[in-house]
């Protein structure tokens, strides 16, 4: 059973399981043949901190009542779902070489009714924060003080659902909610300001009554500070906007919108694998085309 918020977190120790994630998403992808390794690496660094500093669950008791709920409603990144819920124990770490497989527990979208630790089966975008919502208002129905994550996509705001759910929490006071949003800012088709442009996202999510943490989403400590604020936080659910970066810790994947659902071969899993790293902070493409 993990508890992690209430021990003092081991930052070599998340780290390595952040860099453990990454690796599984490369390794699970190219076994596949298809997948999407873009916005799975640039959650490795949240799922790591959330799933060995933050959320009280039990991977040996998936379904136990009193565990915190994380709700992927980015489905196409369960690679990164899949790697932390293996890394915790839920199920054993080769089965993720099964991904896409025909009748493996781990498909292309998470499915809750086959996955131990899955907790939505998510698929079209947009749906996540509602769902969270209901089950958030529910367990305070019950007293039960356990917490609801809900990780989204910066793409994915550009869906109306999302902001009749981000103005239910704030009208429910839903302050055992917290949201992440991965905001890398490119999608399939290019970068999501050129699409639907989304932002100012901290300006609007306070008007929405929301409390609003910005963060860089490559910092394990930030993302542990930011935790520990929305731990803090009464009468207001929480906004994590989490800057990251498509592909990190991948060279030629980093911010390159052609790595959103395209799986390495061979030849570049071993060139993935090789120079495996995160640097907090910009990466040299951010420094190249800021520069440009």
């Amino acid at each position: 059973m993990f508890q992690g918020k209430n021990s003092k977190p081991d930052l070599k120790y998340i780290k390595d399981k952040a860099m453990a994630i990454r690796k599984d998403i490369l390794e699970m992808l190219n076994a596949a043949g298809s997948g999407h390794p873009g916005g799975s690496l640039s959650a490795a660094d949240f799922f790591a901190a959330l799933y060995f500093a933050e959320l009280r669950h039990d991977p040996k008791n998936p379904k136990w009542p009193d565990r915190d709920r994380v709700f992927l409603s980015k489905g196409h990144a369960c690679p990164v779902l899949y790697a932390a819920l293996a890394e915790s124990g839920y199920f054993p770490v080769p089965e993720l070489l099964t991904l896409r497989k025909l009748h493996s527990r781990l498909q292309g979208h998470p499915h809750m009714l086959k996955t131990p630790g899955v907790e939505i089966s998510a698929g079209s975008l947009g749906q996540g924060l509602g769902v969270a919502n209901g089950t958030a208002m529910g367990l305070k129905m019950d007293g039960s003080d356990s917490r609801v994550f809900c990780v989204m996509g910066d793409g994915e705001l550009q869906e109306g659902s999302v902001w009749e759910a981000i103005m239910t929490s704030a009208h429910r006071k839903l302050d055992n909610v917290v949201a992440w949003v991965d905001y890398n800012n490119l999608q399939i088709d290019g970068k999501v300001e050129d699409v639907k442009g989304v932002s100012p996202l901290v300006e609007k999510f306070r008007a929405f009554n929301w409390h609003v943490i910005e963060i860089d989403g490559h910092s394990i400590e930030e993302t542990l500070k930011a935790f520990k604020e929305a731990r803090g936080t009464k009468g207001k659910p929480t906004m994590i906007v989490a800057r990251t970066e498509k592909g990190k810790g991948v060279c030629f994947m980093e911010n390159k919108p052609e790595w959103h659902g395209v799986a390495p071969n061979k030849e570049q899993l071993e060139e993935a694998l090789k120079g495996l790293c995160v640097i907090e902070g910009p990466s040299k493409s951010q420094i190249e085309n800021a520069d440009a």
